[in-house]
């Protein structure tokens, strides 16, 4: 399959790599003129905007990092929608508002330009690896006719509904672990406060109903002060200002994720932003004086 791909960027990078791998023929754009020439090493070709992309491939994929250069990309000038053609399908796995994914999709819908919304989780080892898990918003026989070449970056790749619902699971998603964080570094934090070794309440606690991928991920890395990292908090940080904008938009309360907003917005005033969303549990040393670091 020819494949436009636009960004490439920590995670675009390596999923663009993988299609290549699997065979798949890429025309690719980033203004990041290194990674395109490390695309182009690999075999891709290189245009010079998203509306060249678009001339020469009747599916382009998108992976930029919020709503605003998404529709830079497809709408805007130079972009995508200039060079498309009736029956052209953009797949934006980029995470953005789902709003913006609806009024994006019906613009490109009155050129008779059809639009996926496949956002990802997983961040750049599963990039890396090929394991991604793919939330897909779309017509179904889209989902269906494309499902393999997902696979292809992917360890799973789900149909949620209609455009604007694989967002919809990308924040919902981000909602959770970002709960789950601060409640595995609240509950370390308070063992150490009661004298208690947290690694050892870890250590009794992830086999039981509390445990998570999240506590497994997250908790050793509080443990040993490591904050390196594999999904940034200025990132964590954009995609709560997207649920809490959609959440909003529909009426629907999410006290929880405004409260995780303003910590993430502390840890930003720290200058903590670069670092990964496990440095929530600094939130919690600042508070209460004390550090879980081993």
């Amino acid at each position: 399959m020819k494949i436009g791909f636009i960004g490439l960027g920590i995670m675009g990078r390596p999923m663009a790599k993988n299609l290549i791998k699997a065979g798949h023929e890429l025309v690719v754009f980033d203004f990041n003129k290194d990674a395109v020439a490390d695309l182009v090493s690999c075999g891709a070709a290189e245009a010079a905007g998203g509306a060249e992309v678009a001339k020469q491939c009747e599916t382009v994929i998108t992976m930029v990092p919020n709503s605003p250069h998404v529709r830079a990309a497809v709408l805007g000038e130079g972009g995508v929608m200039e060079g498309a053609k009736a029956g052209t399908v953009i797949i934006d796995m980029s995470s953005i508002d789902p709003t913006e994914s609806k009024a994006i999709g019906a613009e490109l819908a009155k050129k008779g330009i059809d639009m996926m919304d496949c956002p990802v989780s997983g961040g750049e080892p599963k990039a890396i690896d090929g394991t991604l898990s793919v939330m897909c918003g779309g017509k179904k026989e889209l989902f269906d006719k494309y499902y393999d070449m997902l696979m292809v970056m992917a360890g799973s790749v789900v149909y949620v509904g209609e455009l604007g619902s694989g967002n919809v699971a990308k924040l919902a998603n981000q909602m959770v672990v970002a709960v789950n964080i601060a409640a595995v570094a609240e509950a370390l934090t308070f063992a150490k406060k009661a004298g208690t070794d947290p690694e050892l309440v870890y250590q009794a606690i992830r086999g039981g109903l509390a445990g998570s991928t999240v506590m497994d991920a997250k908790a050793p890395m509080m443990l040993a002060g490591n904050y390196k990292p594999g999904f940034r908090i200025e990132l964590h940080i954009k995609d709560l200002n997207n649920a809490i904008n959609a959440a909003h938009a529909i009426s629907s309360p999410a006290p929880l994720t405004a409260q995780l907003m303003e910590m993430m917005q502390f840890l930003k005033s720290e200058g903590l932003e670069k670092n990964d969303h496990a440095s929530l549990v600094k939130y919690y040393e600042k508070i209460s004086g004390a550090s879980v670091v081993k």
